[in-house]
């Protein structure tokens, strides 16, 4: 099998499968592949916000401290191998034809997803190249997502939860921490980060509580003052300074110091100082990525109100220093597209809506219908919106924001090679 052929073989595959009132499917696919994952040993992540930038401080901690770690992420952002990694380093063409070969050659006809189909691509390639650990995030909830097939992890960790995906999940913020509880396991411990409202909190410990796991207890995060856009805080007496910008970034990286310092107890040999490194150098594409030049550009696919607002509250914060806000932007219609779109348009000077790099994107002229309410706005191709936001960015000392669905960051950092 060659990589075209492997791909061809995941696409034949939907994305969402055949409906699901319980992990059997997953387990039977386990099962048909050997069950590689009983040989490894996860960190599991769920949550709405904030599991890719907390997925790479801890990864990246492990690294830094010569651990061998499987990096399983979702979805891909330049290609589809980008999602399985080993030390940042994505399964190649060939190692993704060979193993898709072995899935192919072992699963039954039922009606698996594209991602069951790829987490057990992942789970046979981690085995084989004999990882210290996988940190393992779930696709969309954690209770009935294939990757609760696990045993018990070292350690369980559950970011920021807001409503997204409420067809599947519920219509409330307890009823989605409900699903996201449910890759907490016996005898595992389960971190939560504090941006998490009481109720969330209650839930999540009374769920380790049940299952008779240990909640572990957050040290203070306090801000440093006027930090700017990369937001410095206090942790147990030091001063850290993520290398992404956002005021959230304090609670992911609390939360990963937190998993660190656990996974520490258990036996892994991480360095206070290489859990500091990791907050400061850990960068994420498409995750809020700015990108320094002429003019400077920031990237986010964070495409639910939650995350938006996050975005919006950093746009405040450049409008106050008198930047000029370009906005590009897109969504697909399964979002909450208008209220990401106003939380957007209030905070930009003019606002191009695109459309096109998705099948289900929303037409380009009901964003711009949307925006004109705040803002200029005007319904452009990408390359046509990006290229006048960067005139614009240019002529008035501005910035450049893209951002909306993760597939259209994904296809804009394409059509700029990844850099």
């Amino acid at each position: 099998m060659n990589i075209t052929e492997a791909m061809s073989f995941i696409n034949s595959y939907t994305k969402s499968g055949g409906r699901i009132t319980d992990l059997s499917r997953a387990q039977e696919l386990a099962d048909s592949i050997g069950n590689p994952e009983k040989r490894l040993r996860f960190v599991h992540i769920a949550g709405t916000n904030g599991k890719g930038s907390t997925l790479e401080y801890i990864s990246n901690a492990l690294i830094m401290s010569g651990y061998r770690v499987g990096q399983f992420t979702s979805p891909f952002i330049l290609r589809y191998n980008d999602r399985i990694r080993i030390n940042g380093t994505e399964i190649s063409d060939d190692e993704l034809a060979e193993t898709a070969e072995q899935v192919k050659a072992r699963v039954s006809d039922r009606p698996y997803s594209q991602f069951e189909i790829t987490m057990a691509i992942a789970l046979l390639w981690f085995e084989r190249e004999k990882c210290d650990i996988v940190v393992f995030e779930t696709g969309i909830g954690g209770l009935l997502d294939c990757t609760n097939i696990i045993p018990p992890p070292l350690l369980s960790v559950i970011t920021s939860i807001s409503l997204d995906h409420t067809a599947l999940l519920g219509n409330t913020v307890e009823e989605i921490a409900s699903h996201k509880a449910g890759i907490i396991k016996s005898g595992s411990a389960v971190v939560l980060s504090d941006d998490n409202p009481d109720s969330v909190k209650e839930l999540v410990r009374q769920t380790a509580e049940n299952v008779g796991a240990v909640t572990l207890p957050l040290e203070p995060c306090k801000p440093y003052s006027d930090g700017g856009l990369y937001a410095p805080f206090m942790y147990r007496g030091i001063k850290l300074t993520p290398a992404m910008p956002g005021l959230h970034q304090k609670y992911n990286a609390q939360t990963a110091i937190t998993a660190c310092l656990y996974l520490r107890s258990k036996g892994y040999s991480i360095s206070d100082g290489n859990i500091i490194r990791a907050v400061e150098t850990t960068q994420v594409r498409a995750r809020v990525q700015y990108i320094d030049g002429e003019p400077p550009m920031m990237i986010d696919g964070g495409h639910n109100p939650a995350g938006v607002n996050m975005l919006s509250l950093m746009l405040m914060y450049l409008s106050t220093r008198n930047k000029k806000i370009y906005t590009v932007m897109g969504m697909v219609d399964s979002k909450d597209y208008a209220e990401c779109v106003k939380m957007i348009a209030r905070q930009s000077d003019k606002f191009f809506a695109v459309d096109g790099f998705a099948g289900n994107s929303v037409p380009a002229d009901t964003l711009q219908d949307i925006a004109s309410f705040y803002t200029e706005a005007e319904a452009l191709s990408l390359a046509e919106a990006v290229e006048k936001a960067r005139g614009l960015a240019l002529e008035n000392d501005g910035i450049v924001v893209v951002c909306g669905s993760l597939y259209l960051a994904s296809e804009f950092l394409g059509m700029y090679g990844g850099k």
